[in-house]
């Protein structure tokens, strides 16, 4: 940030090319040639270049040889083996949580559930990808959970699994259809929190980290494996 609070350049386009990123705009697997970004954000190939380091450091495009950067392709192999690593970590940021947060932070999760429940899940010029509304108060309910843990490189590590997966968690949403009750899964972890109930948390955030790959390992055979060679 600059000193009057305005963002540089590179935070800027960094945030725009991120959110396109989460947001599905820039497909998995897709190639990102610097001439396109440059036209398409407005910047110079420095800033562009920066911009793209910093999203390689959280995993979410990668640096081909020879050929520049693009957005991490989707796979299998890759979503199990995220999955199991969140399901590892993720559940023991929040169990640790739940046993150290205090009030203050059981209010701040309560506020970030209650932005989340009001904001509209689908975006209304495609509702088959999430709103960037919606994503942001996910992210930020999801954060708010984890906050209360008092180990900070726990938290660091599980936050970068979280970001690492919301290309698998927008990718899935065209193909849950009417079979999955987000907001009731929300719902389980949060009243689980302010019970003070470590283990059914746990247990709830399992269940809704597992739902996503199970929709997803459901459609492997055709929309998973074509998101890997895009």
């Amino acid at each position: 940030m600059t000193r009057s609070g305005a963002p540089t350049r590179t935070e800027r386009v960094y945030a725009e090319l991120r959110a396109d990123i989460l947001g599905g705009r820039q497909r998995p697997g897709a190639r990102l040639p610097f001439a396109e970004l440059t036209a398409r954000y407005e910047a110079s190939m420095g800033v562009v270049r920066e911009a793209l380091s910093r999203l390689a450091a959280e995993g979410l495009v990668e640096s081909e040889p020879q050929f520049g950067f693009r957005v991490v392709p989707l796979s299998i192999a890759d979503l199990q083996h995220l999955t199991a690593a969140r399901a590892a970590i993720e559940t023991l940021v929040l169990g640790q949580a739940v046993e150290h947060g205090g009030v203050s932070w059981e209010a701040d999760v309560l506020a970030a559930h209650h932005r989340l429940e009001h904001t509209p899940q689908r975006a209304e010029d495609d509702p088959s990808r999430l709103s960037d509304d919606w994503t942001v108060a996910h992210a930020a309910y999801h954060h708010a959970l984890l906050a209360g843990c008092p180990n900070p490189r726990l938290l660091a590590v599980a936050e970068s699994l979280r970001d690492a997966a919301e290309l698998y968690r927008q990718w899935s949403v065209p193909l849950a259809h009417a079979h999955r009750d987000i907001a009731g899964e929300h719902r389980a972890i949060l009243d689980a929190v302010l019970a003070h109930d470590p283990d059914a948390a746990t247990a709830a955030l399992t269940a809704h980290i597992q739902h996503t790959t199970n929709v997803l390992l459901e459609h492997a055979d055709t929309d998973l494996n074509d998101t890997a060679t895009a």
